[in-house]
């Protein structure tokens, strides 16, 4: 008499399977992670040029009413950018020479009335735009006609 043996079959995942299943994760995740750093970096840029054209148009309206620019931005709302740094501001006519003036690849101011910028995600800045430090800030120029990265200005 033949005795039939019941096996017991456990279905499960191999570890070459395993493996596998966790290359292609790492893979997909290698190639996403970049993108959506571009995206975040893209919304903070946009969210500070944003901040810049409104915080201009207060600084505006302020004008019309007092008949002058504030000295600094206190009472103006937030005035940290996306990068945790305070938005920076010079009323122009207060400035002594033209050494704190955000300056063009000429050298030529790019505002007549404020200097109001980000210093971007490095956090740092200099004055002349074609300076390193300077290229990723969001500034605003043209006197508010321009208003975005200061490498595309």
């Amino acid at each position: 008499m033949k005795v039939n043996s019941i096996r017991l079959y456990i279905n499960g995942f191999t570890l070459v399977e395993l493996i596998l299943a966790v290359a292609v994760l790492s893979i997909l995740t290698a190639i996403a992670y970049p993108s959506y750093n571009a995206i975040i970096e893209e919304q903070k840029t946009n969210q500070a040029i944003a901040d810049i054209s409104s915080l201009g148009l207060l600084l505006e309206n302020f004008f019309y009413q007092k008949g002058r620019l504030p000295n600094d931005l206190q009472g103006f709302g937030d005035q940290i950018d996306p990068w945790g740094n305070e938005y920076q501001y010079l009323n122009i006519s207060l400035a002594k020479g033209k050494g704190g003036l955000r300056k063009d690849h000429k050298l030529v101011p790019i505002n007549t009335d404020f200097d109001l910028y980000s210093m971007g995600p490095d956090g740092e800045s200099v004055p002349p735009l074609t300076a390193k430090m300077s290229k990723d800030d969001i500034v605003r120029a043209n006197n508010g006609s321009y208003i975005g990265k200061a490498e595309d200005y």
